[in-house]
């Protein structure tokens, strides 16, 4: 999997959030994989509603 300097940059905030004010201290890689299976269960839900045919489609 390949993600653009700006993505592995979010995903640090991300993670620094996460630690800093939740409480919750994760690595990137379980940040994606979290994301994975967010996105796949919402597409299971929602079908064509998804998150991600949306973004993939460009609606």
């Amino acid at each position: 999997m390949y993600v653009s300097p700006d993505e592995l940059l979010g995903l640090e905030h991300a993670r620094i959030t996460l630690r800093g004010e939740y409480g919750v201290a994760v690595d990137r890689g379980r940040i994606v994989r979290e994301a994975v299976a967010a996105l796949l269960a919402d597409l299971d839900a929602r079908g064509r509603d998804s998150i991600l045919v949306k973004r993939l489609s460009g609606s």
